[in-house]
């Protein structure tokens, strides 16, 4: 019997599904993916992006300091050419915690890939989820890579976003048209994340593709400002990853003006992105191992976003505070504690004012007078939780998103390799 209202963990909170004739195919972009036998028996699970000739691609990774050898060869790639073709991705072993054979599995894909499609071995990116300290399966996945390229097309979206997963139920692929300059522009993206989930960044992969117009130097700031509001403001269990990779690719085929500055073709891609990146941010959320709750947890009255944000992440990797909304259980002194463990030194608890689902539960650092403790569990039973932190210190302002912590977490990390 369930516990709590506790889901199964095939079940994600509020999550479709995606369409396959919704996703949208990037010119200049095809995408294949093949069960190579790294994990179940005919799963797919090698996924691979191939990208036409004057193709921008940037990135922002993991800063965990065991970082991953595809990691280290996806950055060192990156930094040698801006020429990148094609990245492949592996589930079944994150290749981290490998040494020096490792690194040598990640150049060897590379090097098989760069032969099928004539191009160098550094022209390739690595990326890999699944087991730490597990050895990459190089030689199935090089003999897989002849078949992934034969099967490469512009529509296999939803077959690459399947194909990456690993304890996620649910595929995670969105995408959008937008018009700049009454040219259309179109945006597709794909991500994997269920567990290991918190910045910097939050285990996770994500890759966006348009066909925008755009320079290199201004996508690279697009990455990591679209990032830092996007899936470094998540976290299911406050443990960052060795693997967890973004990547922005543009193939400039888009007929308007290249973007080569922030102009106001720039904002709006800007946001077009943004909307894809925060859709499949939440969806790695909603799909939180074991989570039985959405939590969004808005901060405002701050000095700075800084001071918001880091005020919204003590609150969203508390252990107490997250076992009290996956009990229902309003022992919401727990979200004050929270709040005091972020060490900010500008921060007055004394106007700090918190509500649940627009209820007032806590003013001025205190419990609220008319606080109805029935009526706040009722609230922490929904399986949507809005949970406002006014500062009342300031203009800034910044959300992040996070996740009950339920029985059925503990039991799918204790079962991970069993």
């Amino acid at each position: 019997m369930a516990l709590f209202g506790e889901k199964n963990k095939d079940m994600a909170i509020n999550l479709q599904m995606p369409i396959k004739k919704e996703l949208l195919s990037i010119p200049g972009v095809k995408v294949a993916s093949v069960s190579a036998g790294l994990k179940d028996k005919g799963r797919k699970d090698l996924m691979l992006m191939v990208f036409d000739d004057g193709s921008l691609v940037t990135g922002t990774f993991t800063q965990n300091k065991f970082c991953a050898a595809p990691v280290v060869v996806s950055k060192k790639h990156l930094e040698s050419t801006s020429a990148i073709k094609a990245l492949i991705v592996n589930t079944g072993s994150a290749n981290a915690g490998t040494g020096d054979i490792g690194m040598e599995d990640a150049e060897s894909i590379c090097k098989t890939l760069a032969v099928e499609l004539k191009v160098m071995p550094n022209q390739i990116l690595p990326f890999s989820t699944g087991v730490i300290m597990t050895p990459l399966p190089t030689e199935k996945i090089n003999k897989a890579i002849p078949i992934l390229v034969k099967g490469l097309d512009g529509d296999n979206w939803l077959e690459a976003a399947e194909a990456i997963m690993t304890t996620d139920t649910i595929p995670k692929a969105v995408s959008r048209s937008i018009l700049i300059e009454d040219q259309k522009v179109i945006i597709t993206g794909v991500s994997k994340g269920s567990g290991m989930i918190h910045p910097n960044m939050a285990t996770m992969l994500a890759f966006i593709s348009t066909d925008a117009n755009i320079s290199q130097e201004i996508l690279q700031k697009l990455n990591k400002e679209i990032a830092d509001t996007t899936f470094n403001c998540i976290s299911v269990d406050g443990d960052t990853s060795t693997n967890d990779s973004f990547i922005c690719v543009a193939t400039n085929q888009s007929r308007h003006s290249k973007i080569v500055e922030e102009n106001n073709n720039y904002k709006i891609l800007k946001s077009g992105i943004f909307d894809i990146a925060l859709e499949l941010a939440q969806a790695i959320i909603r799909d939180g191992e074991g989570a039985t709750k959405f939590i969004t947890i808005e901060v405002l009255g701050g000095n700075n976003v800084d001071q918001c944000r880091e005020v919204g992440m003590s609150i969203a990797r508390s252990p107490l505070v997250k076992t009290a909304f996956f009990a229902s259980d309003p022992n919401l002194g727990r979200i004050l504690a929270a709040i005091g463990n972020s060490n900010l030194k500008d921060l007055d608890i004394s106007i700090i004012d918190l509500y649940i689902n627009e209820i007032l539960f806590s003013s001025k650092g205190v419990i609220a007078k008319d606080f109805d403790e029935l009526e706040i569990q009722n609230e922490m039973k929904n399986s949507e939780i809005y949970l406002k932190v006014n500062l009342n210190g300031g203009t800034h302002k910044a959300s992040v998103w996070t996740t009950d912590l339920s029985y059925e977490y503990v039991k799918i990390n204790a079962e991970y390799r069993t």
